[in-house]
């Protein structure tokens, strides 16, 4: 019957729609609130990004010195973060995420004052240190937030709101801004930081309003960073091995992605929209095919998942290095996407191998060895780039990530059932 069959097809062009809202109401209002947080920070990011290293570049700098800059922030912020973890596990996670929030708008203002690509050190460390902090408070409110059953879900629903609706308006406005400033020179980008200050504004007092004061730790006694440390690392296993996979897994956020733009305007002749469509088009395919993929992750494991997401990326840069067109460049950015997909079902893994109790420390442990790591990588990049050929940097990650964090991935346990006793993982959940 007429009736019956439409009826029959409003349920199920409603049923995701509901089940997203059932998936929401259920969820705690804290994670509610990282998620508007994290909406508006990757917001005024995605704006900002197409044309970071180009402002550096435009300022000064050398492939070289672009390095550098990155990497003296990523050393910083890593140093900072097991002090940040420990911090946030021992008296909660608010203070440090308004902190990190406000370091980040101090980013901001200092890269729109800037005079010289010196200035860009002091900007680029303000935002890592701000990024840590506020970071890993978020990742914590997160991970304790979400069961294992809802945790890739609700992760990879936060990166299609972050990365990908406002992830799609964020370079669009960049380039519409851009375009009218007067192209992609100095005077052209500085506006952007602006309105990159502007946001984190508006992100800081809906924390201070918002976000409780829950912490998930118990202190006991008097308050011993290193003993607090070996504490997460004695009733943990498998962690070492996971900073591993972690920090190589991390590499592009040092040696592709502040270089890509760069690589895409200078080597491929890329014009300011073709710029901000690369970044569009990664926005698009977090849109579409995280919440997917983040669902079939808790359905099916995390592992199985990442064995698709990881390859797209390589082909990634493998497509950008070869493009002989504006075309290809925005495929290489819509695959570009495959990683902001893969993140956050590595970082459910990650929350997954420790208790509530040790998550902060845990985070900043394993942050504080991939930034020191990348911090070293990216200065190498810049080098390889100069010296020997800006292609090498993008090959060089897909060689590393095939040789060392994929055998080390598939020697892992899925954790999507592993039950979590005194002493880390004991066994499979029934």
């Amino acid at each position: 019957m007429p009736g019956t069959e439409a009826r029959t097809l409003g349920k199920r062009l409603l049923s995701p729609i509901n089940g997203s809202l059932s998936f929401i109401g259920r969820q705690h209002r804290d994670w509610k609130v990282t998620v508007v947080r994290t909406s508006l920070d990757r917001f005024s990011y995605r704006m900002v990004f197409p044309y970071l290293s180009i402002y550096i570049v435009a300022l000064g700098a050398s492939a070289t010195q672009l390095g550098i800059v990155n990497s003296v922030g990523m050393a910083i912020a890593g140093l900072a973060a097991p002090f940040i973890g420990w911090f946030i596990d021992r008296f909660g996670p608010k203070r440090l995420y308004l902190l990190g929030i406000a370091l980040v708008g101090l980013s901001y203002f200092t890269y729109g004052v800037a005079q010289s690509w010196t200035f860009a050190i002091l900007a680029m460390a303000a935002y890592w240190l701000g990024t840590s902090g506020s970071g890993q408070s978020c990742a914590t409110v997160c991970g304790n937030c979400l069961s294992n059953q809802d945790r890739a879900t609700g992760m990879t629903f936060c990166e299609t709101v972050t990365a990908g609706l406002l992830g799609m308006a964020g370079p669009m406005l960049g380039a519409l801004l851009v375009a009218r400033a007067g192209g992609a020179s100095v005077e052209g980008i500085r506006p952007l930081f602006f309105v990159g200050l502007a946001v984190s504004l508006g992100g800081f007092l809906i924390v201070v309003t918002q976000l409780s004061d829950r912490k998930w730790h118990i202190s006991h006694g008097k308050p011993a960073f290193f003993q607090d440390i070996r504490q997460v690392f004695r009733e943990g296993h498998h962690l070492k091995r996971w900073l591993i996979i972690a920090s190589v897994g991390m590499l592009p956020t040092g040696m592709i992605f502040p270089f890509s733009q760069v690589f895409a305007y200078e080597v491929k002749g890329a014009q300011p929209y073709i710029l901000g469509a690369m970044v569009t088009g990664s926005a698009l395919a977090s849109t579409i095919f995280a919440i997917p993929l983040g669902s079939l992750a808790d359905r099916i494991g995390r592992k199985k998942v990442l064995y698709v997401t990881v390859p797209l990326f390589w082909l990634s840069s493998i497509v950008l290095v070869w493009a002989p067109g504006p075309a290809f460049l925005v495929t290489a950015g819509v695959l570009q996407g495959f990683y902001y997909i893969g993140a956050p079902i590595v970082g459910a893994m990650e929350r997954e191998l420790v208790p509530a109790a040790h998550m902060g420390r845990w985070l900043g442990m394993a942050r504080l060895v991939r930034m020191l790591l990348n911090a070293c990588m990216v200065l190498i990049a810049g080098i390889v780039w100069d010296k020997i050929g800006p292609q090498y940097v993008f090959l060089g990650v897909v060689v590393l990530d095939l040789a060392i964090r994929v055998p080390l991935l598939i020697s892992m346990p899925e954790t999507l059932n592993l039950r979590l006793g005194k002493r880390g993982i004991e066994s499979p959940a029934e």
